[in-house]
């Protein structure tokens, strides 16, 4: 009896449509096709096939007819990660969490987004409330250890990365982070271990020498470090960072030229490394190729505008061409990165005074000689003292 009622029922459906004419079938396939569920399996299919615009497509007109559709803003965010907009992507992803703030998933993309910009502290919070959440989830506590590495915490590193020990003991970089803050934390035995693997693993590979290449570099033993990185390029000349590191400790050598060759070889390789731009025009600066570092500098500030000292070179250019809003714009951007920086003040108290502004330029040097004195009892972020780890910063 069952049966013929269904029967009875889609027979009565079919001849609806056969009465009231196609139109109707037509009308009830494009309300279907229109649907937010339609549009978010149609997107969520094209950003499988890394169709980038055609799922942009499907999930805006999801949020258009649900401005509640967490899920969708969440996968906008995740598209405008992988074009590297990464202020549109904050905007996308925290709209999600708005949304839907029990999901880890977004407040993890969330904190990858301020890693993959180097803004590291503002990374950990995100990270860290994740790790409470899922201490399962070995991305979030990499990510999270790589975070507290950046921001000199390796009492924390060592927290985060030590119980990875088993999933990620044949991982270089991990290996070389783990034994890195070990060593600074006070963990002999740890830091010990952690190279010990290292060479178990890497035995004479280039990423090897790369790795501990760069730990002579940050302990400023700067002969023995190329002599590690000239290995690491014998053994593979392509490899990233190689050049990178040379660059650094040519530069720390005082040998200009050689250092510039070894950046500009790094780009060749990795073109898209904000830092080698970064480093680059201030060599070029000193070497007084003034127009070659204004565009240096430019390209560095495309790359990642979080970098000071490119701000900084460019102000310091424009100032020199006698473009003083120019280099006021650009010294705005520096202090805003490095506001404890008395340097910058002080340039910028200089930039002030050619522009005939004498009050906001005495309040500028109030301002730096401020800077100079709280420096005496606070750790300041240094404009030039930092070694930049873009080679560590690969996520499994």
């Amino acid at each position: 009896m069952r049966r013929i009622f269904l029967w009875a029922t889609a027979f009565v459906v079919l001849l609806f449509a056969e009465v009231h004419g196609p139109s109707i079938l037509h009308a009830q396939t494009a309300a279907r096709a229109n649907s937010p569920a339609e549009q978010f399996a149609r997107g969520d299919a094209a950003l499988r096939a890394g169709d980038l615009d055609t799922a942009e497509k499907a999930f805006r007109k999801v949020v258009a007819l649900d401005p509640n559709a967490a899920g969708a803003y969440a996968n906008l965010g995740v598209i405008a990660m992988r074009r590297k907009q990464w202020d549109e992507a904050l905007t996308m992803l925290k709209k999600a969490e708005r949304l839907a703030p029990a999901e880890p998933g977004f407040r993890l993309n969330i904190g990858l987004v301020y890693f993959r910009q180097n803004h590291f502290a503002a990374a950990i919070p995100p990270l860290v409330s994740v790790v409470k959440e899922r201490p399962e989830l070995e991305q979030a506590r990499y990510l999270l250890g790589l975070c507290y590495f950046f921001t000199d915490d390796p009492v924390s590193t060592v927290a985060m990365l030590e119980p990875l020990w088993d999933g990620q003991s044949q991982n270089l970089s991990y290996l070389y982070v783990l034994g890195s803050a070990a060593d600074h934390a006070h963990r002999s035995d740890l830091a010990q271990k952690a190279q010990a693997q290292m060479a178990a693993v890497g035995s004479d590979a280039a990423e090897v020498h790369l790795l501990m290449g760069k730990s002579y570099l940050v302990h400023e033993e700067y002969d023995a470090a190329i002599a590690e990185l000239q290995k690491a390029e014998h053994g593979n000349a392509a490899l990233p960072f190689v050049h990178f590191n040379l660059g650094l400790a040519y530069l720390h050598k005082e040998d200009l030229e050689q250092a510039k060759n070894e950046f500009l070889q790094d780009i060749a390789v990795e073109p898209d490394v904000a830092f080698d731009y970064d480093e680059l025009g201030a060599i070029e600066w000193r070497l007084q190729q003034f127009a070659e570092a204004e565009q240096t500098f430019q390209q560095a500030i495309k790359l990642d505008a979080g970098l000071p000292r490119a701000h900084f070179g460019l102000a310091q250019i424009y100032y020199r061409q006698g473009k003083y809003d120019l280099a006021l714009s650009a010294i705005d951007a520096a202090v805003k990165l490095l506001p404890q920086n008395s340097n910058l003040h002080y340039f910028r108290g200089r930039v002030l005074l050619r522009l005939n502004r004498k009050q906001e330029a005495e309040a500028e040097m109030k301002a730096a000689e401020n800077a100079i004195k709280n420096q005496r009892d606070v750790r300041q972020q240094e404009l030039y003292g930092t070694v930049p780890n873009p080679e560590l910063t690969n996520i499994p």
